[in-house]
Parts: structure tokens; C-alpha cells; sequence
């Protein structure tokens, strides 16, 4: 299937599609929001704070968020123009998007060796960049798409086509602008909490402080033998996901005989630990049903 064949708008693929966009400025101001949501049939919320950017999350059938997309767009360049004004015939700067895509996506978004993001690139003429690094205190990476409002609109309908190709594996720790250190704790505790409720095990996370300094340390805890396997993975696939997306080292002792449990230390950064905490709650809590409680 080409780039540009994606399916997405026959009638028949009654798909509803959520995407997250990182904006600024006038676009996400009450009046051009009502605008949109009323012409788009969209629904669009905007995360809260103070911070200069929010999240934009836009929901429903796919050509309803297309819609909105395209609106943002046209919205975007209308405001360069403004800027622009009385530049006479100096061109404007391209329109820029910046899509939030959970992280085990991104793979897919790329391709083996780049191919197909250089395919969105030459299909569409749109400029694509996947960020290296996981946006602070989640699983979700940046995709910037800049160009032509028209470029831009069947950039993002080629990008949706591959991630609801390719749904997100594992948990995904959604990015909030304004989230800190304390609330990435929390939403560990809380999965951890959810983990232990689902296996009926008890699992002794080691406290952490809210020391956010990029030095490196160490936190061990206890996992039940029977929920080691799922948090490992076939073939150490799981495992790796999360050394990956948390950026933290994670240790898995051997089996004591006559435990019942496991040692699993990670080492990193505070925020890395925390991470790496949460995806190993939040993939066991997920695949319980391999567990099989004790008797």
C-alpha cells in the first residue's frame, strides 16, 4: 500500500482516531477553539496550566479530526501572514505542527533504515522530524511536521494512518506540559497500587525523594516470581521496551531457592527510575492475566 493510499476516508472505516498536538498562542485561545470544534465536528480539549504550551487532544471519526487539523493549519499560516504583514514579497516561514506520539510508535513512523518516513516526506512535500529524546516525565516523543497548510494536512493523514496501523505497545505515560516530578510519582504509585490490586501480590517499590538533579542512583525492590515473566517478555522483549523508553538500567536477580520473589534494581536518574517504576507496574497490571497467584 502506497503512502498516500491509507483508506482512511471510506465511509465504511468507522474508526475514531484521538490526536495530541503541543500549541501555543492564539490557536488555542476560546473563540478560534469554539470555531473549529463547531465547524469540524470534532471534539477538541485543551490541557490546563499556566505553562506557554498545552496539549490540544482532537477526537473523533477520522475526517472530523482532519478537519480540525486542517483548520488549525490554515489558522497558523493566517496568523504568519498577520505577523508578516508588511514584509512585502519576503516568503513566509512554513507552518509548523507538533504531533505527540507515544514512543513504541515512533519505530513504525520511521521504518526500517527511514523508509517510510521518507516516503511522508517525498509523498507529501512536508518536512518530518521524530525527536530523539521522550518529552520530560513520559513515554511520548515529539514529531514535528512543518510546510504548506495543504503538505501538513496529508503529512498528518499519512501519520495517522501508520500509528492506527500500529497501535502503542505497553503502557504509554502521557506528556503534560506543566506535569512535575511530585505527579510522575504519584502516577506510579497509583499503577502500583492498580498492579497489586489485579495479582493479589504484594510489590515493595522503594520510596523515592523528589530530588530532580540528573545524578545517578540506585533503588531495589521485590517482584513475585510469578509476575517476572511478563515484566521480562519473550525473548527479553518487554524488558528492553522499558529500558529504552525509561532511559534507566534494570537489573533482574537470579532466583533464590525457596523465594518467592525476585530482586529488580534500577539504576538512573530520579525521573528515569520513576519511569522505569511505572512501565513495569503499569505492563504487569496490563498483562495479569499471565499471572497465576500463588495458592
Amino acid at each position: 500500500m502506497s503512502g498516500s493510499d491509507t483508506g482512511l476516508e471510506e465511509p465504511e472505516l468507522n474508526i475514531t482516531l484521538t490526536l495530541r498536538m503541543l500549541m501555543n498562542g492564539k490557536v488555542s485561545k476560546g473563540e478560534t477553539v469554539k470555531r473549529i470544534r463547531e465547524q469540524s465536528s470534532a471534539r477538541i480539549t485543551i490541557s490546563e496550566g499556566s505553562c506557554p504550551e498545552r496539549i490540544t487532544t482532537i477526537t473523533g471519526s477520522t475526517d472530523a479530526v482532519f478537519r480540525a487539523v486542517s483548520m488549525i493549519a490554515f489558522k497558523l499560516e493566517e496568523d504568519l501572514g498577520t505577523g508578516a504583514a508588511n514584509g512585502g514579497a519576503v516568503s513566509k516561514p512554513p507552518v509548523t505542527l507538533r504531533l505527540v506520539i507515544p514512543a513504541s510508535q515512533c519505530g513504525s513512523l520511521i521504518g526500517k533504515a527511514g523508509a517510510k518516513i521518507k516516503e511522508i516526506r517525498e509523498s507529501t512535500g512536508a518536512q518530518v522530524q521524530v525527536a530523539g529524546d521522550l518529552l520530560p516525565n513520559s513515554t511520548e516523543r515529539a514529531v514535528t511536521v512543518s510546510g504548506v497548510p495543504d503538505a501538513i494536512i496529508q503529512c498528518v493523514r499519512q501519520i495517522c494512518s501508520v500509528i492506527l496501523e500500529s497501535p502503542p505497545k505497553g503502557a504509554t505515560i502521557p506528556y503534560h506540559p506543566c506535569l512535575s516530578l511530585g505527579m510522575a510519582l504519584l502516577s506510579a504509585s497509583q499503577q502500583v497500587t492498580k498492579l497489586q490490586q489485579l495479582s493479589g501480590h504484594p510489590v515493595a517499590f522503594t520510596s523515592l525523594g523528589l530530588d530532580a538533579s540528573p545524578q545517578s542512583s540506585s533503588q531495589e525492590f521485590l517482584v513475585p516470581n510469578d509476575l517476572i515473566g511478563c515484566i521480562i517478555g519473550r525473548q527479553g522483549s518487554k524488558i528492553s521496551e522499558i529500558r529504552q523508553m525509561s532511559g534507566a538500567h534494570i537489573k533482574i536477580g537470579n532466583q533464590s531457592e525457596g523465594s518467592s520473589e525476585r530482586h529488580v534494581t534500577i539504576t538512573g536518574t530520579p525521573v528515569s527510575i520513576t519511569l522505569a517504576q511505572y512501565l513495569i507496574a503499569a505492563w504487569a497490571a496490563e498483562a495479569n492475566f499471565c499471572v497465576t497467584p500463588s495458592p
